[in-house]
């Protein structure tokens, strides 16, 4: 990993010191600082005052206990989270994750990237992110239910349209969005829509809101390809994931002539030379809720499908991991490069470690950062935020657009970002930069808070 600049190394030191073992947090921390440098020598201001040290620590951390009756009647103890990051640019904005592997410093990490994505979107959003380590897999819908109620009982006093907005993230959809909403109204005694994003179509929710985050890398990658005289059109892709992300970034390369060959759940893989039948695999994982081996029962015997290895030895042009952090390790990188793979687009969360983004660069890789990349979904999170505040709603197609255009806003701002500041086509360098100076900015604008 390169080293810091000098002025940064107590900056990292100092958030080394103030949050021990949260190993995800500091990567993130260490990936932006390390892309600053040159930003520093030229604004010596960002360093003198201190806006990156504020920067690199929350503005608010919440922990509270969840406890919920379960359908046997035992009580049920989780933890909940909220860290409401930075607010230089508008209101609290991220999702809620419900995860096993959900801890203070996942949620810190997340919260932070997220500060930057919504800074890159253009839009007056914070950053911010929160969840538990309840895990909604096994759970009847009766338990889901409580356990959101009990959840929102306790966030319902942290959040509001113009203070904190949650949406959904792991292990939170539509339903538990609704289920969430539902208490915050019994909570507050208002129709507040604008409070929670992700919300279903019949009640305040947007068109394209569960499509964007996939259909927004895709758009980000087909950009990319753009700048290089090429097109998704005949390109061989494998997807990690199979949840709202990889599904529909598998619909939309699909749609745009590409041919996903492969994806995944936590149990294994699954490959389809023919191309992955996207209506079936809806079917099995947001309808049946089964597990990515059900998918190669259904298809026929053309499909391979493994519980062992990794999907990263599948060969590909593209490689879009959207499962989730630190999924994509330097020995699969070493793989995918030697299999001829070409562009890796983030579509999840900080999914590729920082050996696997060094290899990739040393072998010129195209690579696209989570925090540009996968913006698609708090993008169409603030449109919906908009239409619930105009009392609107918008067609798929007009909210599409307005997605494709600002995924095309961001590719350009983080392109010319890194060539700004001596990094041509370094997308990392260009996100980290483009949305940090956006956020500084920002925070030197309204003082010492």
């Amino acid at each position: 990993m390169p080293e810091l600049h000098h002025s940064l190394h107590d900056v990292y030191g100092e958030v080394l010191r103030r949050n021990p073992g949260e190993h995800e947090f500091h990567q993130a921390i260490r990936e932006v600082l390390t892309s600053l440098e040159s930003v520093v020598s030229k604004h010596p201001e960002y360093a003198d005052s201190a806006v990156i040290r504020r920067l690199c620590e929350p503005e608010r951390q919440i922990i509270f206990r969840v406890p919920w009756v379960d359908d046997s009647g035992a009580v049920q103890i989780n933890r909940g989270f909220r860290v409401q990051f930075n607010s230089a640019l508008g209101p609290f904005k991220g999702g809620l994750r419900f995860h096993p592997s959900v801890n203070v410093g996942v949620v810190k990490f997340l919260s932070f990237e997220q500060t930057f994505k919504n800074a890159l979107t253009g839009m007056p959003i914070g950053g911010g992110k929160g969840g538990s380590d309840f895990d909604p897999k096994g759970r009847s819908e009766a338990e889901v239910m409580r356990f959101c109620q009990s959840f929102m009982t306790e966030l319902f006093r942290h959040i509001g349209e113009h203070t904190d907005v949650p949406a959904g993230d792991i292990g939170v959809g539509a339903r538990e969005i609704g289920f969430l909403f539902g208490q915050y109204k019994r909570m507050s005694n208002r129709y507040e829509s604008g409070v929670l994003t992700g919300k279903g179509l019949n009640w305040g929710g947007a068109r394209v809101r569960r499509e964007a985050t996939g259909y927004g890398t895709v758009f980000f990658i087909n950009e990319m390809l753009k700048t290089r005289g090429q097109t998704l059109d005949g390109q061989r892709v494998v997807v990690s994931g199979s949840g709202n992300v990889a599904i529909y970034a598998i619909e939309k390369v699909q749609e745009l002539g590409g041919t996903v060959v492969a994806c995944s759940d936590s149990g294994g893989y699954v490959v389809d030379d023919k191309g992955i039948d996207v209506a079936l695999l809806k079917e099995i994982k947001e309808v049946r809720r089964e597990r990515i081996s059900e998918y190669a029962t259904a298809r026929g015997n053309h499909v391979h499908a493994s519980s062992e290895g990794s999907i990263w030895n599948v060969p590909c042009d593209i490689a879009i991991p959207s499962a989730t952090q630190n999924e994509l390790t330097a020995g699969d990188a070493i793989t995918l490069t030697k299999n001829g793979c070409r562009l890796v687009g983030e579509g999840a969360n900080m999914p590729a470690t920082p050996e696997a983004i060094g290899i990739f660069t040393a072998a010129g890789v195209a690579f696209a950062p989570g925090k540009a990349a996968n913006a698609g979904g708090v993008a169409t999170s603030a449109l919906e935020m908009q239409q619930n505040a105009s009392r609107d709603s918008w067609s798929f197609e007009y909210t599409e657009e307005r997605l494709s255009v600002i995924m095309r806003k961001i590719h350009e701002r983080c392109a010319a970002t890194a060539d700004e500041y001596g990094s041509p086509g370094n997308y990392i360098a260009g996100a980290n930069i483009a949305g940090f100076v956006q956020v500084a900015d920002a925070m030197l604008a309204l003082g010492v808070i």
